[in-house]
């Protein structure tokens, strides 16, 4: 009940606020028109309400606040999704939002949480087992806690310089990835909602192997999985609301903080969102190599290509949801060089997908013509 109680807390806040937040999007303009606000990977000819940050906002803020303590993590996230919110709203707003600009506060909402405290000391070493690697290669964690910068920030506080650093790449990185897999309805909240749900049986697990600081993680995770379940429902096809920029990275930054404060998730989570991860990086260097600004949107993404082979909305989102659960399940039984190799594994066979997609989609393109 501790913690099926914060899940429907956020789950029913998440709901009740969305009535209001779609007033509110048409009183105010936060809306998606295609015919004012034209983009490439536009999928949609309604006008739709864009200010979905709002609601998951409002289902992750006020349950951290009824059931987590105020711990100096917990302060960090909700000041830096405020950031967030207050980002996306105006970009929600704004017709053409520099992209530039938006990354740069998406840089100092990580810095923030970072700034509480929020940072990666270590990782396991996924080469621990090759006994024969020299110069230290085999040691069972990879440590990034040695060099330690002393400052006074709301109280005395230090920097872990590398740790730190690790962090603010690593959220950074994980909101971008959510960020662009919202790319048809119901695809963003139902792996976040996945991933959420695997890290906080994980932290239930952790917490019988005696390590009590999971027991709040293992809530924060509930809270983030009603949230994007709450948000879900009036998300999918044909949707009512869209997450907007702040929706999205406000999850992801609650995921990646919880996947780091357990000290033993951040394999976790990438094994769950290794589908939108290796999308990420593909799109990434594709838009790179031929020329393009890595943060101006296309259609080129997996959901765009597996939009073209025929595929419904809802047969996309359930195809992320469902291989996001699989990899959730694989990653609570397995330990961290697997998830490791799992990750290698996915990858692998994804980006072959990818590439077989994208050469077919090009064939097509050239008989069409």
């Amino acid at each position: 009940m501790s913690l099926i109680l914060p899940f429907l807390v956020s789950l029913i806040i998440t709901i009740l606020s969305i009535p209001i937040t779609l007033k509110f999007a048409f009183k105010f303009g936060l809306v998606d028109n295609p015919k004012t606000r034209p983009h490439p990977a536009h999928l949609h000819t309604r006008i739709i309400a864009r200010a979905g940050g709002l609601p998951i906002y409002l289902g992750i803020i006020f349950s951290i606040l009824i059931f987590l303590p105020l711990e100096r993590s917990f302060l960090g996230i909700i000041f830096g999704s405020t950031i967030l919110l207050l980002v996306g709203l105006i970009d929600d707003k704004v017709k053409k939002f520099n992209p530039y600009v938006r990354l740069l506060l998406l840089f100092l909402a990580a810095l923030v949480v970072v700034s509480f405290g929020v940072g990666i000391n270590f990782i396991s070493n996924p080469l621990s087992g090759f006994n024969f690697l020299p110069f230290g290669l085999n040691q069972p964690y990879i440590r990034f806690d040695q060099i330690i910068i002393p400052f006074v920030f709301l109280g005395n506080h230090y920097l872990v310089l590398v740790a730190d650093i690790f962090a603010f790449f690593y959220i950074t990185t994980l909101t971008q990835v959510i960020n662009w897999s919202k790319g048809v309805d119901g695809q963003m909240p139902g792996i976040t909602c996945i991933t959420a749900l695997t890290l906080g049986f994980l932290s239930l697990k952790l917490l019988q192997g005696g390590d009590p600081n999971q027991f709040f993680l293992a809530q924060l995770s509930f809270i983030v999985a009603g949230a994007s379940l709450g948000f879900l429902i009036f998300n999918w096809f044909p949707a009512k609301i869209f997450p907007g920029f702040s929706g999205s990275t406000i999850l992801a930054l609650v995921l990646a903080t919880i996947s780091i404060l357990s000290g033993a998730k951040v394999a976790t989570a990438l094994l769950v969102l290794a589908i939108p991860t290796i999308d990420f990086i593909y799109t990434f260097f594709r838009r790179i190599l031929s020329g393009k600004s890595p943060v101006w949107g296309d259609r080129g993404h997996l959901h765009h290509r597996l939009l073209d082979l025929g595929l419904s909305h809802p047969q996309i989102a359930l195809f992320y949801i469902v291989v996001s659960a699989i990899l959730g399940s694989i990653a609570l039984i397995v330990d961290t060089e697997s998830k490791f190799f799992g990750v290698l594994v996915v990858a692998v066979i994804f980006i072959g997908f990818i590439l077989a997609l994208n050469s077919f989609y090009d064939r097509r393109s050239k008989i069409n013509e």
